[in-house]
């Protein structure tokens, strides 16, 4: 027999191929992915008491016997009603106890709940119940217990049963029911589902093709099969474990004694160091393993969840100080000359806020050294962070060297690369601006690449076009990528292939990100926020408006059309280009639509679109006379510069559009905002739409539009933005509200990350003191050549989380 490890593939090792299929569908083919398939809750364990011996407001687990089964139709409340009758005559004798009797009631408004029901619960079937006691009408109650069946010595078929009293229901259950059928039971014996429900028990996300039982069950075979078990006795053992004599305490497979455990250290060896393990009393892999998926008590399971999620942080930061070390060793060109530099800032028409001179004089010294600067800006929407970009490449160029900007989108580029040959203009010819983007003719491309390969110092100003192979720029000293949430790790290692030697690194972004979330994503990179605004711009006052208030709606039209009149211009946003059809078309890509589940029994009404809403407000007063264009991520780049170009000079003031308009759209003569379906938005989305306006020192709005119902989550997460305007508190809000894969884009979301259970904001702590732990380890064997096992860890996850490690 072969030595199954973490690395063998399920299919090689169980016998049932729809359980195979079924487990692939939730990403697990190996044993390690199945091992890491938390739980996301465990039972708690309850005491085995007779029904006589009940205590009210506690849970209690019973063996009963099935005396009658009642189902009635509830026509008050279009739902149905479920009574089970059951005693405990055989168990309360076997204690020495009087036996009793109690309902098991149950409630459904579907009906096909309450037929499975019914036909599971058979008079004369001896049951396992767990659940609280309470008392109706005199009688000992159960509402809703849990239930598991217990198979009879010798299989039984199912009688016909009435799932209700009337005729016409009587007549039709029995024609369902005639065909004699075995049933199928939840276990084996009495012993066994007390056994089950007594202890605490994981309860794993499970899908209509497999039960969390199921994966409970197969996650507890392939831990023997680790621990030196035949595959076919392993599923046995498992199977039976637990049918042991009621009185006889079960335990985890770690306790089964020092062979066992021994043969699961060496198929799951500690990734952690022994020192920091022991340090911080940490069980060792396999231990947590165990209790995690085969808990003696709940504070097991919580000390072992504890142990992996701490190994999460270390692999992570070793993983990310490794990176940094890495980047540090290489050579940078060394740009000391400032003279340009200082030149373009006292040119500049506003002063400096402290923030932006502190960050430029940081830049300025890391850039004056021969290894490359790696360094996160993360500012405020209209913070500034583009003026401290301009001094740091003018740093570069005024060495002697080429610098290049990468914006994620062509209107972004083309804004940049306008406002940067105007403010640098008055320099002369010492710093020569270029625009590379995909939409540009051949031959002015062309020019662009020449000159950027030529080596000749100078500004590009480019989008994705930058990481292309036909642009190389062999003296390029400084690489700024604008707005980080669009990029990958793996784009910012293309273009340090671009130069002879790896270019300085500024990566910027508004993109709301809590300081603990970005020292996790972002740990190989030296982080500087710009908190001050700029002189002359004011708070955005932010106003929620339920759409069903219509004299409010009314009043905030009147608001925009006051404020157009004024020649202001006003933003309408949209979740949606247009209504969308049956396959889901007509969604904005770049709209993160958030589900947080309020209400499950009412769905969410249809999203709105731009079409839509553009032909409301043409048909309302307030807009008469007024021109509203539309902007959406399908217009072509010639259509997205003309519709900006109107809106900006005011022949169409009012714009209708996606979230498209998120990054870097920049018309200081906006003033409004409003944002349709608000309550679907992410929190970071909405501070970054609402930082559209406000950008040339008038008043701004923001009117935040939902159709949320009062009390629910997504009313509260409407309220923290309107009541705060700072975007990394906003961020750590969102954060605790959605969770991190959320906040963070599609790509940290669980099933290509390798965190699985590291919360960023709950966890900062243990975040830092994980980082503190990974640097020292990391000084005393800076290649992890004396922890083979953690070098793996560090290495799976690097391959695993290119894209993990940027936020979006």
């Amino acid at each position: 027999m072969s030595t199954v490890t973490v690395e063998t593939p399920l299919a090689s090792l169980l016998t049932n191929k729809r359980r195979v299929s079924a487990l692939k569908a939730l990403g697990v083919t190996m044993v390690g992915e199945a091992l890491s398939y938390y739980p996301f809750r465990v039972t708690e364990p309850v005491p085995v008491r007779a029904l006589s011996d009940v205590r009210f407001g506690e849970k209690m687990a019973c063996p009963v016997v099935i005396r009658g089964v009642r189902v009635a139709p509830m026509s008050s409340r279009g739902s149905y009603r479920l009574e089970v009758l059951v005693d405990d005559t055989d168990f309360a004798r076997e204690h020495g106890l009087a036996p009793a009797v109690a309902n098991l009631v149950f409630f459904s408004h579907r009906k096909s709940y309450v037929d499975w029901m019914a036909s599971r619960l058979i008079t004369g079937m001896r049951i396992v119940i767990a659940g609280e006691p309470s008392v109706f009408n005199d009688r000992l109650q159960f509402t809703h217990p849990e239930v598991l069946t217990v198979a009879p010595d010798t299989p039984t078929p199912a009688p016909a049963q009435l799932a209700f009293d009337d005729a016409s229901c009587a007549q039709a259950t029995h024609a369902r029911n005639t065909p004699a059928r075995t049933l199928k039971y939840d276990v084996d014996s009495v012993a066994q589902g007390l056994a089950r429900v007594c202890r605490p028990r994981p309860v794993y996300h499970a899908n209509s093709r497999i039960s969390s039982e199921h994966i409970h069950e197969t996650i507890l075979a392939l831990l023997r099969m680790l621990a030196g078990e035949d595959p076919q006795t392993a599923t046995i053992a498992t199977a039976t474990a637990a049918d042991t004599a009621a009185d006889e305490p079960a335990h985890s497979l770690w306790d089964e004694g020092e062979r066992t455990r021994a043969a699961l250290e060496v198929a799951i060896p500690d990734v952690l160091p022994e020192q920091v393990r022991a340090e911080l009393h940490l069980m060792h892999r396999a231990q947590a393993f165990c209790a995690i998926h085969d808990p003696d008590a709940v504070a097991d399971f919580r000390h072992a969840i504890q142990t992996m999620r701490y190994e999460e942080a270390f692999v992570c930061q070793c993983a990310l100080l490794m990176a940094r070390d890495a980047a540090s060793a290489s050579e940078a060109f060394r740009c000391d000359d400032v003279a340009l530099r200082d030149d373009y800032i006292a040119t500049l028409p506003f002063p400096l806020t402290n923030g932006q001179r502190q960050v430029i004089d940081a830049i300025g010294a890391d850039m004056r050294a021969d290894h490359p600067m790696q360094r996160l800006l993360q500012g405020e929407v209209g913070s500034g962070k583009t003026v401290v970009a301009v001094a740091a490449m003018l740093q570069a160029v005024g060495s002697g060297h080429q610098a290049v900007l990468v914006a994620p989108t062509q209107v972004l580029a083309e804004q940049h690369y306008q406002s940067i040959s105007a403010s640098v203009g008055t320099l002369g010819d010492d710093a020569p601006v270029l625009l590379l983007t995909g939409g540009m003719k051949l031959a002015a491309r062309r020019r662009v690449l020449a000159k950027a390969a030529s080596g000749e110092p100078c500004i590009v100003v480019a989008t994705h076009a930058a990481f292309s192979k036909s642009f190389q720029a062999p003296n390029l000293a400084l690489a700024v990528i604008d707005e980080q949430h669009r990029f990958g790790v793996e784009q910012r290692e293309t273009l340090r292939g671009k130069s002879e030697r790896d270019p300085h690194l500024l990566v910027m972004t508004a993109t709301p990100i809590p300081r603990t979330a970005a020292m996790t994503w972002f740990g190989d990179l030296d982080i500087s926020w710009l908190t001050e605004l700029p002189g002359g711009r004011r708070p955005i006052r932010t106003f929620i408006v339920p759409e069903e208030d219509g004299k409010l709606m009314s009043d905030m039209f009147w608001h925009l059309r006051a404020r157009i009149d004024a020649g202001e211009r006003a933003y309408i946003v949209c979740p949606r280009i247009d209504v969308p059809e049956e396959d889901g078309t007509g969604a904005d890509d770049d709209m993160q639509i958030v589900e947080l589940g309020d209400d499950p029994d009412h769905p969410r009404p249809p999203l709105h679109s731009v079409t839509e809403i553009r032909g409301r407000l043409q048909s309302l007063p307030q807009f008469r006379g007024v021109v509203i264009c539309t902007l959406t991520g399908r217009d072509d780049d010639a259509t997205k510069q003309r519709v900006m170009e109107e809106f900006a000079s005011g022949e169409t003031p009012v714009m209708v559009a996606t979230t498209v308009i998120e990054v870097g759209v920049d018309v200081p003569q906006a003033s409004c905002i409003v944002i349709f379906d608000a309550d679907r938005y992410g929190l970071s989305q909405l501070h970054q739409l609402r930082g559209r306006v406000g950008r040339g020192g008038t008043d701004a709005w923001a009117f935040l539009v939902s159709r949320a119902e009062p009390g629910t989550i997504a009313e509260e997460r409407l309220q923290v933005i309107a009541d705060s305007l700072d975007g990394a508190d906003i961020a750590a809000k969102d954060l605790e509200l959605r969770g991190a894969g959320d906040v963070l884009g599609d790509a940290q979301s669980g099933g290509k990350s390798s965190l699985r259970l590291l919360r960023v904001v709950k966890d900062a702590p243990m975040i830092a003191d994980a980082r503190e732990r990974a640097q020292m380890l990391l000084d005393a064997d800076p290649t992890l050549g004396g922890h083979v096992q953690l070098a793996g860890a560090v290495l799976d996850f690097t391959r695993g989380n290119e894209k993990f490690l940027t936020s979006n």
